[in-house]
């Protein structure tokens, strides 16, 4: 269903007022986006040179090794030539079977030295187009797939609901408290690594369902590691001070968090549309969720969070909803699903105002701590406007765009030159990029994931090579 149909901000601010979506506002004055955008962050002792910000954006087109691949690198340096001053590296696994596709990048011994380089020419470039990278930010996510690892899952609990939706076996064993012990040092070994191939700023990644995200929802968990949230904070927490002890008190500590899990959809047979799989009330599951509505936040815990995140020395959360796995609409509001995936259960500018409303009111509540915003892509070409009104008004402090940037690297230099983004170029959040995520008959194990639509260079062959591959898998043997 086509929802986007705007001509103007007039257009889409009155389908947002009609739909009650009200922290979904813009600035329409071209001057004053540039200027409000081209506004400086500091960022812990580090003052990063604008306020807008590329998502971490997995590839899924690394080496088998882990190290960055011939895409990877092509990626980083149009983000490194595109404006924005806080480019978010992807999730980078700190085990092999942490990763969460056979292509993710994977930091060890034998490749940190291709880090180096990869950062190394990401802030050459920079430099050439805009004189200087000392105010360029790249904080590297450090992550543990958990349920979503390839080839072999690794649950932090049982949520019969996730478990109805991948087939997974009651009785499948959890991680034990003293493995996730180990692991622990295994992130702290990652970012030592890390720092030694230059980058300073470090990512905790505890969104989308991942390790560290389940285990903040393992209220049912039993152990040093489940049920009240003091416990259920001690990985992310451990990990953040384990960090710290092996980088040393220079390197800027940055957290991914999702701040509204929600529970898993399914696609109704007869509609298409998203249905969420029956829940009991109280919900006894998830992080983020009101267990009297689990469709809705609860923001209690996640501030406790923040506040214990912030104490253990994070200065830089980017703020996230959802899980892409079960119910992509909460985290990526889109015009049509993925291939196979159901239909948007909402209106997507009822998606944007969650992202807006929640990163709002955490950022209001924590104002020493800079927040990266979320949800903007589905705006399309108004995405700027909103992003400096949210800004302006001291909801955020960065406009953060991910699926918008692999299809308009260069949108920040666009917005702070021009105050406006080409309509040509824009995401129009068809999800290409999600359906190439999910192809892995590929001699590597993973199609890399990118725009087709808008880099027809690098992605238009690797979407007709996936769809080939898709089709041969679906035709009979004869």
């Amino acid at each position: 269903m086509r929802r986007f149909t705007y001509k103007t901000l007039d257009d889409i601010e009155a389908a947002a007022r009609g739909l009650g979506c009200e922290s979904v506002a813009f600035e329409h004055d071209p001057a004053r986006v540039r200027e409000i955008l081209a506004r400086p962050v500091a960022v812990g002792r580090l003052k990063v040179g604008n306020s807008i910000c590329i998502h971490p954006m997995e590839g899924c087109d690394g080496e088998p090794d882990g190290s960055p691949g011939e895409l990877t690198w092509r990626r980083y340096e149009r983000f490194g030539r595109g404006g924005a001053k806080l480019v978010w590296f992807e999730a980078t696994a700190v085990r092999e079977d942490g990763r969460a596709n056979a292509r993710q990048l994977w930091i060890h011994d034998g490749n940190w030295e291709a880090f180096a380089r990869i950062l190394d020419m990401l802030r050459r470039v920079h430099r050439e187009q805009y004189g200087t990278s000392d105010d360029l930010l790249e904080p590297v996510q450090l992550t543990h797939s958990g349920r979503y690892a390839y080839p072999k899952r690794i649950i932090a609990y049982h949520n019969p609901l996730v478990d109805r939706k991948f087939n997974t076996p009651a009785d499948e064993p959890v991680i034990t408290d003293d493995e996730i012990e180990r692991l622990e040092d295994q992130f702290a070994a990652g970012a030592r690594l890390l720092v030694k191939a230059g980058f300073r700023a470090l990512d905790i990644k505890v969104t989308h369902g991942y390790l560290m995200c389940e285990l903040l929802g393992a209220k049912q968990r039993e152990g040093r590691y489940g049920g009240p949230l003091e416990n259920r904070m001690r990985m992310p927490l451990n990990v953040i001070r384990k960090v710290r002890d092996a980088v040393g008190p220079d390197i800027l500590i940055a957290m991914r968090l999702g701040c509204f899990e929600g529970i898993p959809y399914v696609t109704d047979p007869e509609t298409r549309l998203g249905v969420p799989i029956p829940y009991p009330i109280p919900y006894p599951h998830g992080f983020g969720v009101n267990p009297m509505n689990p469709l809705e936040p609860d923001l209690d815990e996640m501030k406790q969070a923040i506040a214990a995140f912030q104490g253990a020395g994070v200065e830089l959360l980017n703020v996230s909803l959802g899980v892409p796995y079960f119910n992509p609409h909460i985290g990526r509001p889109f015009e049509t699903p993925d291939e196979g995936n159901y239909e948007q259960p909402e209106h997507p500018l009822i998606g944007v105002n969650r992202h807006f409303r929640i990163a709002s009111e955490l950022q209001r509540s924590f104002p020493g701590l800079p927040m990266v915003g979320t949800g903007y892509s589905w705006l399309q070409t108004y995405q700027i406007n909103a992003g400096a009104r949210n800004i302006a008004d001291g909801n955020i402090r960065f406009m953060g765009i991910g699926r918008g940037a692999l299809a308009y690297p260069d949108f920040a230099r666009d917005a702070l030159e021009k105050g406006s983004l080409d309509e040509r170029r824009v995401c129009k959040t068809l999800t290409y990029c999600t359906f190439l995520m999910r192809q892995k008959a590929n001699a590597l194990g993973q199609f890399p994931t990118g725009c087709p639509p808008f880099d027809k260079e690098a992605y238009g062959p690797v979407i007709k090579e996936a769809r080939a591959a898709q089709r041969a898998a679906k035709t009979p043997a004869r």
